[in-house]
């Protein structure tokens, strides 16, 4: 396969992860209670590492400017899907179309959730790829890869939750102390676990790193992985 092949796969997978997490995130499941607080996580968690580890592949490989790109082109997903959601949703539906109620109750949550995506995917994906960049600078291209993509992963991933979780789920319908005790019911227990999940797929940063350079999994690290200076 050739290497463009590859990185066109890499992309496709970024962004059906990208639409999923914005069509699906809106189902949270409840985690427990501690201290009094209810715990809750959105089903999200299970793609949103998925996404920092394909992004810090291509960083490692690509650099910072390609992976920037392609945190642009899902930025550009998110808004496209939140426009023609807001169109489907603004549509008449013919008179057999029973569903239209459920249809458009749950479209119209998933423009605010688009919404919310905008700014905190964007945010968090360009934070992650500048941290992720800085410490390959400092550390080498193909050095302590799982130590830069953790670090950046989880700053990224604390943003993405923060502000994600303000946009899309607060509300003016409850007081200022409801809401905090709410969205950081959320917050808390989602980064966290995000963060987990971050450490346990990095060995997914390593296989797309070996795949997007054409090598074998199992194979020692060619010539190509050894440290690079500044302009890497």
């Amino acid at each position: 396969m050739l290497r463009s092949n590859r990185l066109d796969l890499v992309i496709a997978i970024y962004i059906f992860c990208v639409v999923a997490v914005n069509l699906m995130g809106a189902k949270v499941m409840p985690i427990g209670q501690l201290f009094g607080m209810e715990f809750n996580i959105s089903v999200a968690i299970f793609l949103m590492p998925v996404l920092f580890s394909l992004i810090d592949a291509v960083c490692e490989v690509y650099g910072k400017a390609r992976a920037k790109s392609i945190v642009r082109s899902g930025v550009v997903v998110i808004f496209l899907m939140v426009l023609f959601c807001s169109l489907a949703v603004a549509m008449p539906a013919a008179e057999r179309f029973a569903a239209v109620a459920a249809y458009n109750e749950v479209f119209a949550i998933s423009i605010r959730f688009g919404i919310a995506s905008l700014v905190a995917f964007g945010l968090a994906g360009l934070l992650n790829v500048l941290i992720y960049n800085k410490l390959k600078t400092i550390h080498g291209k193909g050095r302590l890869v799982w130590l830069r993509n953790n670090l950046s992963g989880y700053a990224g991933q604390f943003v993405d939750s923060t502000v994600f979780v303000f946009v899309a789920f607060y509300s003016f319908n409850f007081g200022f102390v409801e809401n905090m005790n709410w969205l950081f019911g959320i917050i808390l227990p989602l980064t966290l676990a995000k963060c987990m999940m971050s450490a346990v797929t990095t060995p997914l940063v390593y296989a797309g790193i070996r795949f997007l350079k054409g090598e074998r999994l199992g194979k020692k690290p060619e010539s190509s992985l050894r440290p690079a200076g500044r302009g890497a």
